[in-house]
């Protein structure tokens, strides 16, 4: 009887060794993992980082040309209105020409 408990506790024990050994292949193999992940959300961190300075830098690019944008759309606002102006002068001006036109033909029949 005391060999049987002997060896079923031996065998236990070796049972339990290799559940050990697994746990710890196991324990092992999420360390390697969980260190990959850690790594890699390190250098998604700072891609996200650079990413974000692009992007700043880009917004400030894109301030600096709306500014440029804007004050080049004021100056053609303001060349469209004189030359509008010019165009109403000059279409007066015809006018006037054509009515005189008119009238000097109108006068000498």
């Amino acid at each position: 009887g005391d060999g049987a408990a002997a060896g079923g506790y031996g065998y236990t024990n070796s049972g339990y060794s290799v559940y050990e050994e697994e746990n710890d292949r196991l324990t092992e193999s999420l360390r390697t993992k969980v260190s990959a992940i850690k790594s890699l959300s390190i250098e998604i961190g700072t891609e996200v980082k650079n990413q974000n300075k692009m992007l700043s830098e880009m917004e400030n690019d894109f301030d600096s040309t709306g500014g440029l944008l804007g004050a080049t759309m004021g100056r053609l606002r303001t060349l469209s209105r004189g030359s509008q102006t010019k165009l109403l002068c000059y279409m007066m001006l015809f006018s006037l020409f054509v009515f005189f036109v008119i009238y000097w033909i109108i006068k000498l029949r």
